[in-house]
């Protein structure tokens, strides 16, 4: 069946959309993995049902205004795709959608206020440590503010851990195997810089010398999650900049910005930079694949049986594909006894800036999350990406439960720091 999107009016990428759209056939199978859909029941908070609604909006037979509440509660995370028999990609429809109604929609003084302040803040790592020192005083003020600035301060850290200035050569240990460059990110550096220390050690350790080039800034993912896309190609296009060509790979320890830096092509279709792009993408690896293709160094730090919950971030399970290289690096770890979570697919609610946008639906999803990883009465969870981190571990603290919460990176580092050869 075909469909008259107008590929001329929607640039490079209307094509893309044009074939998203059309593969869809409606089955269904997305369904039960949709975290909107199984939260609220509704056909249009589907993926199918959005995909009608954007074809609408695209062909000028629905206005926009009448799809934004549904599009605009997508979480965007993906695990419609791998559901699908029919390979739709959803993200090739969604993304540019996001970037077109951005240019079209009107939002409350409120909703400005609060895509401002994120959008102004996350992505810079400045900014975001002086506006969560602000957060301490604006806590007095909580009862009266509107809930998605409630939802922002709730999710804000009591304390800000110390900047860390990482080396831009970390050499390897021993025999170099490999040379890589890392992507240090944005808010991972204020929120949880050790992170980024971890996978130095680690790296060295398994004989890899280490670029993180001191130019680079945000990687513009939570931009082009937002449809904020003239942010997200400069954001982009200075990364693009940034990183040296002679690595053998361009490392991430934050899967929303794996799977931001793979959609680069997407983002620079049809412009100058597109070719670029794609040898850039091409080279990104999360820090979990690049360990377990390398051959990871034992390392048995765990002399006690340790109980770990792995939760799949929806843009590494979903959004990339890897799932199993992740989980074979935690088993090689001595007494580790790794378990999966009921309900891994569904999103925990992070998802960018939604739990923020979307404070209600992210909430019931981050709890509902947080009781899943509770039963499996495990010591440890474990995750691949800084907003997975944040959002399980507050949920985690207001059900009182004493799970810690590390990045898969920071489990093997302790396991290395413990060994008795180191």
């Amino acid at each position: 069946m075909q469909h008259s999107i107008p590929n001329d009016r929607y640039g490079p990428r209307g094509e893309s959309m044009r074939r998203a759209v059309e593969s869809c056939v409606h089955c269904g199978f997305c369904l039960p993995t949709c975290p909107t859909y199984s939260e609220l029941g509704e056909e249009m908070d589907s993926p199918r049902g959005r995909i009608y609604l954007m074809k609408e909006v695209l062909e000028g037979n629905l206005p926009l205004d009448d799809a934004l509440t549904y599009v605009d509660r997508c979480l965007g995370c993906l695990a419609c795709e791998p559901s699908c028999p029919s390979g739709v990609s959803y993200r090739e429809l969604l993304t540019p959608f996001r970037a077109i109604a951005q240019e079209q929609r009107s939002r409350s003084l409120g909703g400005r206020m609060v895509r401002r302040l994120a959008l102004g803040t996350l992505p810079y790592p400045g900014k975001l440590r002086r506006a969560l020192r602000m957060a301490r005083w604006a806590r007095r003020a909580r009862r009266f503010l509107p809930e998605s600035m409630r939802a922002m301060l709730d999710l804000a850290p009591t304390t800000i851990p110390l900047a860390v200035e990482l080396p831009e050569i970390t050499l390897a240990r021993g025999k170099c195997r490999a040379r890589v460059a890392l992507l240090a990110g944005c808010a991972q550096q204020v929120l949880a810089p050790q992170i980024n220390t971890a996978t130095l050690r680690v790296l060295a350790l398994n004989g890899v010398e280490v670029v993180t080039p001191p130019a680079q800034g945000c990687c513009g993912a939570l931009s082009m999650h937002d449809g904020a896309d003239a942010q997200a190609r400069d954001l982009a296009a200075r990364t693009l900049q940034s990183f040296p060509d002679d690595v053998d790979a361009v490392i991430t320890n934050a899967a929303g910005c794996g799977s931001g830096m793979k959609e680069y092509p997407l983002l620079f279709k049809g412009t100058d930079l597109e070719e670029d792009a794609r040898r850039f993408a091409a080279r990104v690896t999360d820090i979990s694949v690049f360990l377990d293709g390398l051959g990871m160094v034992d390392a048995k730090g765990f002399g006690e049986p340790l109980r770990v919950a792995y939760h799949d971030a929806c843009h590494l399970g979903h959004a990339q594909g890897v799932r199993q290289a992740p989980r074979r690096l935690l088993e090689r770890l001595d007494g580790v006894d790794l378990v999966t979570p009921y309900d891994w697919e569904i999103c925990c609610g992070s998802a960018g800036t939604y739990n923020i946008a979307e404070p209600g639906i992210a909430a019931r999803l981050g709890e509902r999350k947080a009781r899943n990883i509770i039963d499996t009465a495990a010591t440890i969870v474990a995750s691949g990406n800084i907003g997975c981190l944040t959002q399980v571990r507050h949920h985690l603290e207001r059900l009182a439960s004493g799970i810690e919460v590390l990045h898969t990176i920071e489990v093997i580092d302790r396991a290395y720091d413990q060994a008795c050869e180191l």
